[in-house]
This record gives structure tokens, C-alpha cells and sequence, in this order.
């Protein structure tokens, strides 16, 4: 008999372990087609129009008869009309605190606003893209040479900041970014440099934001500097500076409370939502229970599950929140003559996913089960602990720049398909949602989640999970850490016109 997983009993569908070929059995279902790894095969007949069920979940409408032991997917199943495709909030879903860890801590760097980084980097970033190049050429200085008590001079470069409104979403959110990296606590230091004539001028921008130039945060433009040369060798000198400064920081016992977790997902597949995604759940879940952070984001891949966060929010206005950047993602999808449903990638689908309902339950399971306490836009500093809830596209790099810019210290990233992102400043735990992918990308992942479909439970996984993550955040390398990974993925999201 050919290995599947019916999810749920509500479930029209089960995920098969094993490749299916016509005519073989699959939970007492015969096979009509044949069926991939990690797609799905119909338990029964479907009529046109049904709903089908996946995690005991509507994750779309039959657009064709479906015969019992046919493949679902694209060619006869999409979202339909309506964002939750009849979906239900169901009864007890409220959100819950799972026991809080034992020795839950790890060593980090005490900053002196009370922050703490899991690594000490200084950034050398770029108000505008016109300063890129003197950014590059002062942070290349210093990466071929091992530096003590330095982490990495990381350069920070991006391709607006000019040809934009003074005022609005997009400069707002470029602001937001900017000086969140600048006081991110894995940078003990960082240099800003404009080019002088650009809309984000840097003075403004800091004193918007409540940060102000001094020993740990130096600025400058190059026209002032007079031009790329000088420039170059001044922010040169002036990191010779910061690192004079931080680099006899040392490493402290700190808290787990003191960890803020990014959750991102990329190259996800259709085992993503049954393995790794879960385990990174319930390891958010012990970090919230032992009083940290964890940051959900990808507000597109919440559309068509956000009613289980809605289930959890702390309070009426979280729900509100959350409910508001919803509709401005539905009008802006509308807005630019596009699906939400458009958002599962040709990678996606290959590995099993259908549609955005389906991609969305997956990737909310990351969140594990705690109550929703905070709904933030991008970038935005975070007011409170525990499982907060930040807007941002789907798009990898961006989301996580956001995490960043919010606070986040660390990053755990599941993939299905494979992905090789990670952040210079922020180390990046990969984690694979099936075993062929955890071997064939070995030196991009850093934990395998397959063992859940050999029997090892979530939960065991979850804790194995996090006590990996409070050994990056002491200091241990990821696998993308080893190789470098980072120097390029720092992706504001760009919004607004530009004139």
C-alpha cells in the first residue's frame, strides 16, 4: 500500500509519502492517476463546486467533477470566490500558552538601551541608491580580514530613497526600515551615508524616528565629504572608529525573553505545513512561553487561514489590525489587476501546492498556537512580547528585511523546495520540510523535519528546534553564517510612486 497522510477526518484529501501509480492502494482508495510525492489524491468523489478539505480546512473549490483516487490539483481545484472559501473559525482555537522551558537562555551581547544582540556587526548603510557604491567599497575593505571581536562590517544597500514623495507609504516605510537596521541590536554600530540632494535626507529621517548621530551612529554625505573618493576613506575612518569602540564587547548570560524570532518560509512544498512548518511552531511556542518575541509575517500567505490568528488575537483591536491589512492587500491586489491565489510559485505547485488557501495553512502553522498580541506594519518597532503579527510581502528577502528592521535578532526559515537566503547581520536557521531536500541542499540546511513522517512527534521536534536556536544565538554559525550568505539580501519593500 502506497504511505499517505489524511490530515484531518473532515479531509476530502490525503498527501502521500510515497509516489502513487495507477491502480495501487492509497488509504483503501485506488489510485486513478499517477500522483507525486507530497501531492494530494482524493479519498472520495467531489462534485463541481465543493469544497475540498486539507488540515480539516477549505483550501479551495472543485472546478471539475473529482473522482476517489484522482490527483488533486491545479487542473481541477482553485479558491473560488470568497476569501475563506466557507472556512469556519472552530471552536477552541483561542490561542494557548504551551509550559515555559526549563533553562531557557543563551549568550548575548547586552546593549546599553537594554537590547541584546546575538551578534556584533557594525552596518554601513545607504540612505539612498546613489551612495551604494562608496557602501560597498568601505565595507570591502574589511571583509577578507578577520576582525576581532567583530562579527562582520555589514554594507546595506537598496535601490530608492530618491524620486519618491517627502511624505506617504513609501518614504514612511523606507524610513521605517532604515533606521530600524540602524538600531537593531546585532549592530553595535553603524555608519549612514546620503548623498546629500536625495528626498531621505538622513537628519530628518533621524530625528523622525527618535535617533540622533553620535559615538555608535556616525552620518555623512558625499557631497559634503567632496565625493566618491573622500567619501570612501572617510567612512573608512570612521569604522576604524566604531571598531575600536565594540569590539571588546563580550558575550553575557541573557534570558530566552530576550530573543525576537523571525518566522519566514520560502520554496515551500506540500510537506512544508505537515513538518517543518509545525515543529518551527511549536518551537516559537516555547520562546513565547518563556517570555520572547516571535514575528509571523507575508501577509499574503496568511489570506484564506487568517481567521485561525483571528481566532487568537489578545483583543478586539489586534483582530481589527490584522483584519485592516488584509483588505488593503485584497486592495491592492485589486488595485494592480491581480490574484492573492496568484502568489504560490511554479516551485510551489511542483512540490504540491495547489492554491493560496492551502500555501496560507500551511504557513500559519509556523505561528504555532500562542495568542496574537500585536499587528505592526513594516519595519515598525514592536510595544510588547510574544507572538506578534508584522505586515509584509510574500517575497522572502523583503519580509525578513522587515523582521529586521522591526527588532528581530535571529531568523528560522522552513523550505520545502529549497532556499539558500540568509542575512549577514541576523543568522538564518534553515530548516527542510523533507529528507531528499535536507541531502541534496546539505550545506544550506542546518535541520531536517522529515522524521515527523516517521513517527517523531511535533513537539519533540519543536524542542529539539529551539534549543538549536539558543545555540545560534549564543554564537554557533548557521549553515548559511559558513558560507557567507547575506552580503546582498537586504530588500526594503518599495512602495509608492516614483516621479
Amino acid at each position: 500500500m502506497t504511505r499517505a497522510l489524511r490530515l484531518s477526518p473532515l479531509d476530502d484529501v490525503a498527501v502521500l509519502i510515497d509516489p502513487a501509480s495507477p491502480g495501487e492502494d492509497v488509504l483503501g482508495v485506488t489510485a486513478r492517476d499517477a500522483v507525486p510525492f507530497g501531492h494530494k489524491l482524493a479519498l472520495h468523489d467531489v462534485a463541481v463546486g465543493q469544497v475540498v478539505r486539507k488540515y480539516g480546512q477549505p483550501i479551495g473549490i472543485a472546478t471539475q467533477p473529482i473522482r476517489a483516487g484522482e490527483h488533486v490539483h491545479s487542473h481541477n481545484l482553485a479558491v473560488g470566490e470568497g476569501r475563506h472559501a466557507g472556512a469556519a473559525v472552530t471552536a477552541g482555537m483561542a490561542g494557548r500558552l504551551v509550559a515555559a522551558p526549563e533553562d531557557a537562555h543563551f549568550e548575548g551581547y547586552l546593549r546599553a538601551n537594554g537590547q541584546v544582540g546575538t551578534r556584533n556587526c557594525i552596518a554601513v548603510m545607504g540612505s539612498v541608491n546613489c551612495a551604494a557604491t562608496v557602501v560597498r567599497r568601505i565595507a570591502r575593505r574589511f571583509e577578507d580580514a578577520a576582525i576581532p571581536g567583530i562579527d562582520a562590517v555589514v554594507p546595506l544597500t537598496h535601490a530608492s530613497g530618491c524620486g519618491m514623495a517627502k511624505s506617504g507609504e513609501g518614504i514612511d516605510t523606507l524610513e521605517r526600515t532604515l533606521t530600524g537596521y540602524a538600531r537593531n541590536p546585532n549592530f553595535a554600530g553603524a555608519v549612514i551615508i546620503g548623498l546629500g540632494c536625495e528626498v531621505a535626507q538622513i537628519g530628518e529621517m533621524l530625528e523622525r524616528h527618535g535617533l540622533a548621530p553620535g559615538p555608535m551612529l556616525k552620518t555623512y554625505t558625499i557631497q559634503d565629504a567632496g565625493g566618491t573618493a573622500p567619501a570612501i576613506e572617510h567612512g573608512i575612518a570612521l569604522v576604524q572608529e566604531l571598531i575600536e569602540e565594540i569590539s571588546t564587547a563580550r558575550r553575557s548570560t541573557r534570558p530566552a525573553s530576550d530573543l525576537v524570532l523571525g518566522l519566514q518560509c520560502g520554496g515551500s512544498d506540500g510537506w512544508s505545513g505537515i513538518t517543518a512548518n509545525p515543529a518551527l511552531g511549536a518551537a516559537s511556542d516555547l520562546l513565547v512561553a518563556a517570555g520572547g518575541t516571535a514575528f509571523l509575517s507575508e501577509t499574503p500567505e496568511i489570506y484564506g487561514a487568517e481567521h485561525l490568528l483571528l481566532a487568537r488575537a489578545a483583543d478586539p483591536a489586534v483582530a481589527a489590525a490584522l483584519e485592516e491589512r488584509i483588505g488593503w492587500w485584497e486592495a491592492h491586489a485589486s488595485r494592480h489587476g491581480i490574484s492573492l491565489d496568484n502568489n504560490p510559485s511554479p516551485g510551489n505547485k511542483a512540490g504540491g501546492l495547489t492554491t493560496i488557501f492551502e500555501k496560507s495553512l500551511g504557513a500559519v502553522a509556523k505561528a504555532g498556537s500562542a495568542p496574537l498580541s500585536e499587528v505592526l506594519l513594516y519595519g515598525q518597532p514592536r510595544s510588547r512580547n510574544g507572538l506578534i503579527f508584522m505586515d509584509s510581502p510574500g517575497y522572502d528577502p523583503c519580509s525578513a528585511t522587515g523582521q529586521i528592521a522591526s527588532g528581530a535578532n535571529l531568523l528560522a526559515f522552513t523550505t520545502g523546495r529549497g532556499s539558500v537566503f540568509g542575512a549577514q547581520c541576523v543568522p538564518c536557521l534553515k530548516l527542510a520540510s523533507n529528507a531528499a531536500l535536507a541531502g541534496r541542499m546539505a550545506e544550506d540546511i542546518d535541520v531536517d523535519c522529515s522524521p515527523i513522517l516517521e513517527g517523531m512527534s511535533v513537539e519533540e521536534l519543536g524542542q529539539r528546534i529551539f534549543r538549536q536556536l539558543l545555540e545560534v544565538a549564543s554564537g554557533r554559525p548557521t549553515k548559511s553564517e559558513a558560507q557567507g550568505v547575506g552580503d546582498y539580501e537586504f530588500v526594503p519593500w518599495q512602495l509608492g510612486a516614483w516621479v
